[in-house]
């Protein structure tokens, strides 16, 4: 009896017929339930089943069932809700799922909240910069902050007043704090986890998308593109990626941007991951050239990405199947940028490491054994990711979370 041949296509099947049941979302180890979060509840593996739905290649009842599982607890508007938690990622997960229909009352209510959230956090984010105060991280963050919320909102409504405000935060950040100007206005006097760190005395400046500048550079990028193209804006811009340009590297394996920078470290190359790696990173810098009309900014950014994809020596060092560190965030990442690239070259160049590195990602799922579910880091974001790479642009903007679109 012959072996049926593994491939991306029915690895993505096999996959998604796993995630049907809500109850494998269980109890976190402090013993709490994670309906709400994006990264490892319901709500991010309903975005797999929204996706699905909405392309045609799903089932709509399944994403019916995960989206009331995702919203099955009072929902969290306090301190701990952010765009990877509680209200904001529930209205994110609402909005996409606009296509199917219903929930509007349910969507008006958490939308409320997130913008009574994102108010109280601006203030707060302009009172601190009134007072001349170092950045925290928490603050602007795609995962924790105001980048993140930011996204959400120039995706869902990106003619609001509150847009705009958020935009106009996002240019403050590259405005000096004071009379100090050894070290950027978006440095932080913090390690890599937000907190202060002995291996970080002097803070660092962060590169990242997760945590870091290429988030807000993508975010600022998507919004000149979409209506917020003021001076303020296109000099924010010009500014991050200016810094950038700074600390990118040019070696016999390509371009590359360190995940960090910090007095007296060297810089290093971290592995093609979307968090910290040239998956996020590459894809902030091309859509910045685009916002810029810069050929040149475009054209680094994907042979940078290319450098990375024919490289089995870095494709290797990611480990994981995830959307944050391993192979289903550098697949969505080189989906959406050969996509976007307007050199057919390139495009073409890029294309063609998708469906390879998209068996690899399939063979992966196959040959480890993955109990955890999750978007960010278990099946459903591979699951994602195969779903792009093999059906073609997504249907919704569910990486919109991620700053890739």
């Amino acid at each position: 009896m012959m072996t049926p041949t593994i491939t991306p296509a029915n690895q993505l099947a096999a996959v998604c017929d796993t995630l049907d049941d809500p109850a494998i979302v269980g109890p976190s180890p402090d013993g709490r339930t994670r309906p709400q979060s994006l990264a490892g509840g319901a709500l991010g593996i309903a975005l797999l089943h929204i996706e699905r739905a909405v392309s045609g290649q799903g089932n709509e009842a399944l994403a019916h069932r995960w989206i009331r599982a995702a919203a099955s607890e009072p929902v969290s508007i306090g301190r701990n809700c952010d765009p990877f938690h509680g209200a904001p990622a529930l209205a994110f997960m609402l909005h996409t799922a606009r296509p199917l229909g219903g929930y509007r009352r349910a969507y008006t209510d958490l939308h409320d909240a997130t913008m009574a959230l994102t108010r109280q956090r601006l203030a707060a984010a302009h009172a601190r910069i009134d007072r001349h105060e170092p950045l925290p991280m928490y603050e602007f963050d795609l995962v924790h902050g105001l980048t993140g919320l930011g996204l959400y909102l120039l995706h869902a409504h990106p003619d609001h007043p509150l847009s705009s405000g958020l935009v106009g935060y996002l240019t403050r950040l590259t405005e000096p704090l004071g009379g100090d100007t050894r070290t950027p206005p978006w440095w932080m006097p913090s390690g890599l986890a937000g907190t202060p760190d002995p291996k970080f005395p002097d803070g660092h400046g962060n590169l990242g998308a997760a945590h870091g500048v290429s988030a807000v550079i993508a975010l600022l990028a998507y919004a000149i593109g979409h209506g917020h193209d003021t001076p303020a804006a296109v000099d924010a811009l010009a500014a991050l990626t200016r810094w950038t340009d700074a600390h990118r590297q040019d070696d016999d394996a390509g371009v590359w941007w360190p995940p960090h920078v910090a007095p007296g470290t060297d810089p290093i190359r971290h592995r093609p991951s979307w968090c910290y790696g040239t998956a996020g990173t590459a894809r902030a810098q091309q859509l910045a050239g685009i916002a810029q009309n810069d050929p040149g900014r475009q054209q680094r950014a994907e042979e940078a990405m290319l450098a990375v994809l024919t490289d089995t020596t870095q494709r290797d060092r990611l480990d994981g199947i995830g959307l944050c560190h391993g192979r289903a965030g550098l697949l969505q990442s080189t989906c959406r940028m050969t996509a976007a690239s307007t050199d057919q070259s390139r495009a073409d160049q890029l294309a063609a490491q998708i469906p390879g590195l998209a068996a690899e990602l399939a063979s992966q799922l196959t040959a480890d054994r993955h109990d955890d579910p999750e978007l960010m880091n278990g099946t459903a974001g591979a699951a994602l990711a195969l779903h792009t790479a093999t059906v073609g642009t997504p249907a919704t903007s569910w990486d919109a979370f991620l700053a890739l679109t």
